[in-house]
């Protein structure tokens, strides 16, 4: 299965889906719930904009050498999936994509914190309720990526 391109989603690709993907390509520790600080050093996380969403960011390539992405769907994620794979099922290359929904790890805090800092702007307010939200969520992003990984032969 080597040489999937895994692209992690959520609604907006600022916190579940980068924290998903950093987890998978070591850049955190899964035993470990990370820092605030750590988090912070994230490439997008919380930085993630509107104008954004729907473009894929690359994040690396794992240890089976599959490349590693993420992308802020707003609430068209899986409607995005099979639109797709139906064109991925065309091009004959349905076996190299792997869509992961990281949304159903993401809680209340993160809801909330995220809106109040990205769609709001008050990043005073709504950073540190996303950062402790995704503290909080991290066991369930690092079981999600444990099993990705898998499913992925990383």
């Amino acid at each position: 299965m080597a040489g999937k391109k895994i692209i992690y989603h959520c609604y907006g690709g600022a916190h579940s889906s980068v924290t998903a993907a950093a987890i998978h390509l070591g850049k955190l520790k899964p035993h470990i719930i990370p820092s605030d600080r750590e988090l912070m050093s994230l490439t997008l996380f919380d930085r993630q904009t509107k104008d954004g969403h729907g473009q894929l960011h690359f994040f690396g390539f794992d240890r089976a050498g599959n490349q590693v992405y993420s992308v802020g769907c707003r609430n068209i994620g899986s409607s995005l999936e099979n639109f797709l794979q139906n064109v991925s099922g065309l091009l004959n290359v349905e076996d190299e994509l792997h869509f992961v929904d990281t949304l159903h790890c993401v809680n209340l805090k993160m809801r909330i914190g995220g809106y109040i800092s990205r769609r709001l702007g008050i990043i005073k307010y709504g950073r540190p309720l996303v950062l402790e939200g995704t503290q909080d969520a991290y066991p369930k992003l690092v079981e999600l990526v444990n099993k990705v990984r898998k499913e992925a032969g990383a």
